[in-house]
């Protein structure tokens, strides 16, 4: 049997949409575009770094990033954001989501700065600081993904919860977006000013010493909108769950919420002591009792986020490498070192705009309507028809009549990710674990999601090589092609759709409904068990 709701809960659960729910996703949003911006930024300076720390001027061709030093670069941001995921999401339900958000959010725009002013200017010293300062960025924006997935989920109604926090994750392509935006802007403007022919031309020429100032500002950049942001983050109060459910302090849930919902709230003492009495509510992450009622829903939200962000991160990362195969970007000998990043930066915001970012907002709209569990399925589904699609045919592809056509259904693969899995991993771990739990299993979640990230960034560097030795990039081994690359990441895109079986539909329901926080001990347990609320989504 249910218990009866606190009234500061369901206060939230059937609030109208409100001032402070947009104040809240702009607020948590514009961390998640500072998230963006930094972790996908790297792809488009990555080419200007190997040709200003690695070329070999008697070589036909301009330097490029050594094999481990690429593998590190691209990759210490994803470790660092893994181990942040895990670290601050037990922070968050251990001192709560507001105290430990501040934390991330300096760390993030110190990191951003200091990895701009990466030391020396040999490549080795360059090279190791940058890497060490894109960790702790890293570990920074790895705070943010349970936080600010937790503190939205906790602030909004039950109607339209799923928009909300879709909604701060769409910032996510706002922030891809403005990455490409300000590397066009800069790459354009030291062009103009430091104008230079192509490698093919003049080898030492087509450098300008002031290139080395266009990756770092461009990487910088990124602390500017996380830096805006931290005024409102620590006038935001603690979310009413965690200081009732978790704090168990009645009163100050009750005066946080009055003040935000501008209604007055009852503090109910006893109810709250009852609720956080209750056996079924006491359970810790590694018992036999968390297993049970939601071990089968860890396990669908670990493996389908990192499913997904095996086939997400692989193309996002290395997307420029594609463009170059398919003949969209020229060589790099036909480019001098700045107007390269220039193309790089060009083809990355025309796929931000045409599929990236309006994906995330068809999320936005349609989450509450269709529910997480048709948009994930939906999602996994075309992306492997889509990679396949590039995959069987790759050579037609290749075909110079045939490249718009390459793009064109490449960017529906970006647009059904974001309008499907990419939003909707982010979205469910937020809602179906406990109060007490919540940040620690959505930041496990997210973890499973950069494991996966990390060997799709690793695995497709090297996987994507060309089979001929004689054709790899300096320093790979041969690999097993784009198109075998494709083949791989459309199979494991069906994988993701088998695991979305195990996640449960969340649409329309109270968080201590979906959790069985507001069952009773045994009820409880019967219902997150039940294998239909595991696998089916439930209209309400």
């Amino acid at each position: 049997m249910a218990k009866e709701q606190l009234g500061v809960l369901n206060a939230l659960d059937v609030a109208k949409t409100q001032w402070y729910h947009f104040t809240a996703i702009v607020i948590a949003g514009m961390g998640f575009f500072t998230d963006a911006y930094d972790l996908f930024c790297i792809s488009l300076v990555s080419k200007l770094l190997g040709r200003i720390y690695y070329t070999d001027i008697t070589h036909p061709k301009p330097g490029t990033l050594p094999p481990n030093v690429a593998a590190a670069v691209n990759g210490v941001a994803l470790v660092g954001t893994l181990t942040g995921q895990l670290f601050f999401g037990w922070l968050g339900d251990k001192m709560g989501r507001k105290k430990v958000y501040g934390m991330t959010l300096v760390l993030m725009v110190l990191a951003s700065v200091a990895s701009g002013l990466s030391f020396s200017d040999h490549p080795t010293s360059v090279m190791t600081t940058l890497c060490f300062f894109r960790f702790w960025l890293g570990f920074g924006i790895g705070g943010d993904y349970p936080l600010s997935a937790t503190i939205m989920s906790e602030y909004a109604n039950k109607k339209t919860r799923g928009a909300f926090i879709a909604a701060v994750f769409a910032m996510q392509g706002f922030g891809i977006l403005a990455g490409g935006i300000v590397a066009l802007i800069v790459s354009t403007a030291f062009d103009k000013s430091f104008p230079a022919p192509t490698y093919g031309e003049n080898r030492i020429a087509s450098l300008p010493p002031q290139a080395d100032f266009v990756w770092r500002i461009i990487l910088m950049f990124g602390a500017i909108p996380a830096g805006m942001t931290y005024y409102w983050r620590m006038k935001m109060p603690e979310t009413a769950r965690y200081t009732a459910l978790v704090a168990k302090n009645a009163k100050l849930a009750a005066a946080d919420m009055s003040k935000v919902l501008q209604v007055e709230l009852e503090a109910e003492e006893e109810k709250v002591q009852k609720y956080t009495d209750e056996k079924s509510n006491s359970f810790g992450l590694f018992t036999k009792e968390f297993a049970k009622r939601h071990g089968w829903h860890l396990l669908g939200t670990t493996s389908t986020w990192f499913l997904l962000d095996i086939a997400f991160y692989s193309q996002n990362l290395f997307q420029k490498d594609i463009f170059t195969a398919i003949g969209w970007i020229p060589s790099a000998e036909k480019m001098n070192a700045i107007h390269e990043v220039y193309r790089i930066a060009r083809a990355q915001t025309l796929i931000a705009m045409c599929s990236t970012v309006p994906g995330y907002w068809f999320t936005v709209a349609f989450i509450d309507h269709i529910g997480r569990f048709a948009i994930q399925l939906m999602g996994f589904f075309f992306m492997t028809v889509f990679m396949f699609a590039l995959a069987i045919p790759y050579h037609h592809w290749t075909l110079k009549p045939n490249r718009i056509g390459f793009v064109a259904i490449y960017s529906l693969t970006f647009f059904f990710a974001n309008f499907g899995p990419n939003a909707t991993t982010f979205v469910v771990p937020a809602e179906i674990f406990p109060a007490r739990l919540r940040s620690t299993c959505h930041g496990i979640s997210a973890a499973a999601g950069k494991a996966g990230a990390i060997v799709g960034a690793f695995g497709f560097l090297y996987a994507a090589q060309n089979k001929d030795p004689k054709k790899t990039d300096a320093g790979y081994p041969a690999g097993i092609g784009v198109k075998n690359s494709l083949i791989m990441l459309g199979v494991i895109n069906f994988l993701g759709m088998v695991f979305t079986f195990l996640v449960p539909e969340s649409k329309g329901r109270s968080l201590e409904e979906l959790t069985g926080e507001n069952e009773e001990g045994d009820e409880a347990t019967e219902e997150q068990a039940a294998p239909t609320n595991r696998t089916v989504p439930v209209d309400v």
